[in-house]
C-alpha cells in the first residue's frame, strides 16, 4: 500500500463513544473538557450523544447506538475523512455482543491514522496536546493509486 499526505484540520470533528458501563466516565471527562472541545464539533453513537449533549449543551451530532449501527456509520465517516479523532470508552471487562463492530472501528481509526483515545489517561494526554487545536499532517492510504491498480488488475 502507498500513503499519501493528508491534514487534520484545526477544528476537528470528534466521535465521542463508550460503552455502557463507560458512559458516565465519558460524560464526566466531556464535562471537564467542555470548552476546549466547544472549539471542534461533536459527534456520538446514540445514548452517548443524547447525554452529552444534555450535559454540556453542546451541539452533538447523534449517529445510531453502537449495536444498532452507530459504530459503523461512525467507522464510515472516519473513511471519508469527515471524522479527526475518536474518543472511546469501551469497556473491557465486558463481552459486546457486537464485538465485530468496535473491532472494526478501531481498524479503521487506525488505518486512516486519527488520534484514538480509548481511556481518560489517554483522552487528557490528546486533548492537551498543542496538535488538538492546530491543523497537524498524517499518513494516510493512497486510495487513488490503490484504485487505479486494482483496477488495472481487471
Amino acid at each position: 500500500m502507498d500513503f499519501t499526505l493528508a491534514t487534520l484540520p484545526q477544528q476537528k470533528t470528534i466521535a465521542l463513544v463508550a460503552h455502557d458501563n463507560r458512559k458516565k466516565a465519558l460524560i464526566e471527562w466531556v464535562t471537564k473538557h467542555k470548552q476546549l472541545l466547544s472549539l471542534h464539533s461533536l459527534c456520538a453513537t446514540g445514548t452517548t450523544g443524547q447525554r452529552i449533549e444534555q450535559v454540556i449543551a453542546l451541539p452533538v451530532r447523534q449517529f445510531l447506538s453502537g449495536p444498532l449501527g452507530g459504530d459503523q456509520q461512525i467507522g464510515s465517516q472516519i473513511a471519508e475523512g469527515n471524522i479527526h479523532c475518536l474518543i472511546f470508552f469501551w469497556d473491557p471487562f465486558e463481552p459486546m455482543p457486537h464485538d465485530p463492530d468496535v473491532k472494526a472501528l478501531l481498524r479503521l481509526a487506525s488505518v486512516w491514522n486519527i488520534p484514538v483515545a480509548c481511556n481518560s489517561s489517554t483522552a487528557d494526554l490528546m486533548i492537551s496536546s498543542p496538535l488538538f487545536t492546530q491543523e497537524h499532517t498524517r499518513e494516510i492510504p493512497d486510495y487513488e493509486q490503490y484504485s487505479a491498480a486494482r483496477a488495472s488488475k481487471t
